[in-house]
């Protein structure tokens, strides 16, 4: 199980992906969990969240969505479960949210909300992650190559004899 959620080519590119979303999920994740960046912390989101009639579970899943699965992509650990938490939380985003306001952000302030365009980037970058993983220069992959050359020295002994 632990090698499913491990396992990871050893692509560059990858770890790209994962550290540009990660950065990105790290400051809002900090606005929400921490007050950071103008936020208004834990408390003071789920308050918000409740406010416009989100439940409060949902709210604590979105928070802690943002903030640890932006700490474990920047940590390199479990990045698959990270890429399928925050294409949840985007997609969440989108249907409960977004999608009534159009596909365009909001740049000049011309439309009532956000549109989804972001949230579709969002997506592609975690859905890679949560496919692929995390790339190379990851705990994910020096996790799954350590069990893989500890199992082929094992089964290359038996082989021998």
């Amino acid at each position: 199980m632990i090698k499913r959620l491990t396992q990871t080519p050893d692509d560059a590119v990858f770890t790209l992906l994962r550290l540009f979303l990660g950065v990105v999920f790290f400051a809002h994740g900090a606005q929400k969990a921490l007050g950071l960046f103008g936020g208004y912390g834990f408390a003071g989101t789920v308050q918000g969240f409740t406010h416009m009639g989100m439940p409060a579970a949902l709210a604590v899943f979105v928070i802690l969505t943002e903030f640890l699965g932006s700490i474990c992509l920047l940590l390199v650990a479990f990045t698959r479960l990270a890429g399928l938490a925050i294409t949840a939380l985007m997609l969440g985003a989108i249907f409960m949210v977004h999608a009534s306001n159009g596909f365009f952000m909001n740049w000049f302030g011309q439309q009532k909300g956000e549109g989804f365009e972001y949230h579709l980037l969002a997506i592609a970058l975690a859905l890679g992650l949560a496919i692929r993983g995390a790339g190379a220069y990851s705990v994910d992959r020096v996790i799954t190559s350590d069990r893989t050359q500890s199992t082929g020295v094992r089964g290359a002994a038996r082989a021998q004899v």
